[in-house]
């Protein structure tokens, strides 16, 4: 292999993103990887590693993937312009009302110091109403001008931006049900593990059996993973009738059921896993439950965090798959304190 090709798991740790992150920035049309002849995995020539540094620079600041493929693939810098005036405008409103909340907090501490029988009675309605009146500040009040800012502190912002809150999570209960499983491992087992389901669903017309079908998949974590690296191993599931026949590679499974806190994928941002786990744990009423037996049989291991597949009926019937119609849920399994 040519010494300016890289690997797709060396780029992913070089860069510090998941190969899953890389194969759909590579499906949307944003990069492209090189399949050598003599060489079994994807590779990265040094045009792709390039603008992979622009595209992770770029969700850094929170541009959408949609507005970098626009910037990227269009040469007009007023394309740019522009798209960069829409962001700062949408940031500047943001800042404006975090800078009303800040303030009115900063003024409920200066009134609160400045008295010594402190009660509730500052909050009755028309204190607070008169302390919020009294207000005045311009949209640019907080605004900053800071120049040779730091790749350490635009990732400690992102981080900051990127934190969930109660807001972000969804408690939700899955049902018991009946899956078709399909494993792969090696590399590209994620890919692997999900062509084997979604030719199944596609050859059995099983979405004109069971419109409501669901899909999962997770990563057969091996050694010290953390939730969201890259995978050893990958199952992918479809829910199906009880009595359905399941054809060679697939595998039945009976799924028990169980609680999970739920949130939606962001920008195919993986580190989303670990703030879900991190939420979990800072709760005062649920705890982490990964490994806890929730399916039969269980070679691969049980209890793992799932990702599931939102709206499957139209992502397969109306869509054909297509990359950027994908949505997905991360579901951590949780027990009650």
């Amino acid at each position: 292999m040519d010494m300016d090709l890289q690997k797709i798991s060396q780029v992913s740790r070089d860069y510090g993103i998941s190969t899953r992150m890389l194969r759909y920035y590579e499906q949307v049309g944003l990069i492209q990887s090189l399949r050598k002849d003599d060489y079994a995995y994807r590779v990265y020539d040094e045009t792709a590693i390039i603008r992979l540094r622009q595209i992770i620079v770029l969700r850094k600041l929170r541009v959408p993937v949609k507005q970098i493929l626009n910037i990227l693939n269009n040469r007009d810098a007023v394309e740019a312009v522009e798209i960069f005036r829409k962001n700062i405008s949408e940031i500047d409103g943001e800042i404006t009302a975090l800078s009303t909340v800040k303030s009115i907090l900063t003024r409920f501490v200066e009134e609160i110091n400045e008295k010594a029988d402190v009660n509730l009675k500052l909050f009755g309605e028309e204190a607070v109403f008169s302390l919020i009146s009294s207000l005045s500040f311009s949209d640019n009040q907080i605004k900053k001008t800071r120049e040779n800012l730091s790749i350490e502190e635009l990732n400690k912002a992102n981080e900051e931006l990127m934190k969930l809150e109660d807001k972000d999570v969804r408690i939700i209960y899955l049902p018991p049900m009946t899956v078709a499983a399909a494993f792969a491992s090696g590399e590209g087992c994620l890919d692997k593990a999900s062509n084997i389901v979604n030719k199944f669903i596609k050859e059995s017309g099983l979405l004109k059996i069971k419109p409501d079908a669901r899909c999962f998949d997770f990563d057969c974590l091996g050694g010290d993973a953390e939730l969201g690296d890259n995978s050893h191993g990958h199952e992918a599931w479809v829910s199906v009738p009880d009595s359905m026949e399941i054809p060679a590679p697939l595998v039945r499974r009976e799924f028990k059921g169980g609680l999970y806190a739920a949130h939606v994928l962001r920008s195919w941002d993986f580190k989303d896993w670990q703030r879900l786990k991190e939420w979990v744990d800072s709760s005062d009423k649920y705890d982490n439950d990964c490994g806890s037996p929730r399916w039969e049989p269980a070679e691969t291991g049980y209890g793992q965090g799932f990702e599931e597949m939102l709206n499957v009926y139209n992502f397969f019937q109306k869509h054909n798959t297509e990359m950027s119609y994908l949505q997905l849920d991360l579901l951590l399994p949780i027990k009650e304190k």
